[in-house]
């Protein structure tokens, strides 16, 4: 039986496609040593393929150090991490030597795993990606102890932001050497995230949780109103939470685009517990403690319900499911406040405490696209244009 090692990978572009480099450590498993680095410059290429390189290259020098060695492939690329796992189909042409590559030297070994982690644990590859983007651009050789030293060991970087849902790290995750998100090289999956019309407890501005609330009359004419607006946006497939006030909602837009509604339930509204039909002001006067917690804290929930940081993770894993269920579609996302929310927050990487200064209104429409190599990009917010005249609460 060979040794346990860990190989830590990545790669950018700086411009996506653009001058790329990528970088590799080997680790042993146990002890966390770092036993090999390796970095190289790539030329002009995008960012999904200096990520293989990455890959193949960590996974060589493991070779080279212990061919009958168990390896666990950390990643914060999602793409590669989904594809090598055999989750997702390798679809892109370039992509698929490269996966094929990968595959190839894997089977030497004694046996391959991938982990997905967000970037912050993964500074180390990172750090040898960009000094080899830094090392070409300047001509001259990668200096790997340099970039080690520079970086120091994982565990000292700096961890994701407490309460930030499962994702959100590499959510946020610009191209190297840029202050932005770049494209990557495939289609994006678009969703348009619409809140359920108004319904009684909205009027009020009730708590309104998993309670089975149907729409008012202004509601129901406020989802025709977003079924006229969406008419000609190229919508493929509708998903919806299952509670009544949002299956009614994309039912009323389904029907005038002939599509079925696909119900999530991870897109549910938040349990708010004991506070259900309540208002702000009601729990304030008779459970103040109680709030002043919950708003100090996104993992503090209501007696009896569910923390906002919970329901944010949750919506996350329905994001991802239905990305995959549906890539590079126009897909309609009916649901709530919370869920819609925390969706726009893990697209600008900003903690989950920024929920809490968010208005969302009833029937708004907002705009986030989900790219295959892992960033999103947030195209609009509460858009309420669709519903002039109508009743906004």
């Amino acid at each position: 039986m060979g040794r346990r090692l860990a190989v830590e990978a990545d790669g950018g572009s700086r411009g996506n496609p653009g001058p790329a480099g990528f970088g590799a450590v080997v680790r042993d498993a146990a002890g966390g040593e770092v036993l090999a680095e390796v970095a190289e410059a790539i030329g002009t290429a995008t960012n999904n393929v200096a990520e293989y390189r990455g890959l193949i290259a960590g996974l060589e020098a493991a070779a080279r150090i212990d061919p009958d060695a168990a390896v666990e492939v950390r990643m914060d690329s999602k793409l590669v991490v989904e594809q090598m796992s055999g989750r997702w189909k390798v679809k892109h042409p370039a992509m698929k030597p490269l996966a094929q590559r990968a595959g190839e030297v894997a089977s030497g070994l004694g046996g391959v795993s991938y982990t997905w982690i967000p970037r912050a644990r993964n500074a180390h590859a990172d750090a040898l990606a960009n000094e080899a983007m830094d090392a070409a651009a300047q001509g001259r050789p990668v200096r790997l102890a340099a970039a080690g030293e520079a970086l120091g060991e994982p565990a000292a970087e700096a961890p994701p932001a407490e309460g930030a849902p499962v994702g959100a790290a590499e959510a946020a995750r610009p191209a190297p050497g840029t202050g932005w998100s770049a494209p990557a090289d495939t289609e994006p999956t678009r969703l348009l995230l619409l809140r359920h019309g108004q319904t009684p407890l909205s009027v009020e501005r009730r708590f309104a949780g998993v309670g089975d609330i149907e729409l008012t009359d202004a509601g129901r004419a406020q989802a025709r109103a977003a079924a006229g607006r969406l008419a000609g946006a190229g919508i493929g497939a509708v998903v919806a939470s299952p509670l009544r006030r949002t299956m009614d909602t994309a039912g009323i837009v389904a029907a005038a685009l002939g599509l079925e509604v696909e119900p999530e339930p991870g897109l549910r509204e938040t349990d708010f517990g004991a506070w259900e039909g309540m208002t702000f002001a009601e729990v304030n006067r008779d459970r103040p403690d109680e709030l002043a917690a919950w708003l100090a804290d996104p993992e503090a929930a209501p007696p009896g319900g569910e923390s906002l940081a919970e329901a944010a993770r949750r919506a996350a894993k329905a994001r991802d499911a239905l990305v995959e269920r549906h890539r590079g579609r126009t897909v309609l996302v009916v649901s709530h406040v919370t869920p819609i929310k925390a969706i726009v927050v893990q697209a600008l990487g900003a903690p989950v405490e920024s929920l809490y200064r968010m208005h969302l209104d009833v029937a708004a429409l907002s705009e986030v696209d989900c790219y295959a190599d892992g960033p999103m990009v947030l195209r609009s917010f509460n858009d309420t244009s669709h519903l002039a005249g109508e009743a906004p609460a």
